[in-house]
């Protein structure tokens, strides 16, 4: 009886992690919350409310490319609706524009990565790394 308790169990907590993994929208909402963290350091670095950390800083660039690369796949035709979305239409009627998007994205992160290296470089290279943000969310976003 107690065997077939934890069976279950463990193929209950199998079957959640399967479901949470295959759910595009609640997937690109943690890489796009990720993305507001980082941005948010960000900012306070650029600001001066923090310091210029080089490795912080690697670490921002690195999120904004991880999620770059990843949140492109993420706008399966299923997934327009649903999950509290704030995908607008034209992310499906506009695939090429949208991943153009984000591959600007990711070159943005990329040459921030490797040219931020004080608090002038950084505040350059977030500036044009979150110009795409703020692009992309204007055509491709749901305003709330």
């Amino acid at each position: 009886m107690i065997r077939t308790a934890l069976v279950a169990l463990g193929l209950a907590i199998g079957v959640s992690a399967v479901v949470a993994q295959s759910n595009p929208i609640a997937e690109r909402k943690d890489a796009m919350k990720s993305v507001g963290a980082a941005t948010r350091e960000g900012a306070a670095i650029a600001k001066g409310e923090a310091p210029f950390d080089a490795a912080k800083v690697k670490g921002i660039f690195k999120v904004y490319s991880d999620a770059a690369k990843k949140v492109p796949a993420l706008f399966p035709d299923n997934s327009k609706t649903g999950g509290e979305t704030t995908a607008a239409p034209k992310v499906w009627e506009d695939q090429a524009g949208f991943k153009t998007a984000f591959a600007k994205f990711e070159a943005d992160a990329a040459k921030g990565a490797a040219s931020a290296t004080d608090l002038a470089s950084f505040r350059a290279a977030f500036g044009d790394a979150t110009k795409n943000c703020g692009s992309c969310h204007e055509a491709y976003r749901i305003k709330k």
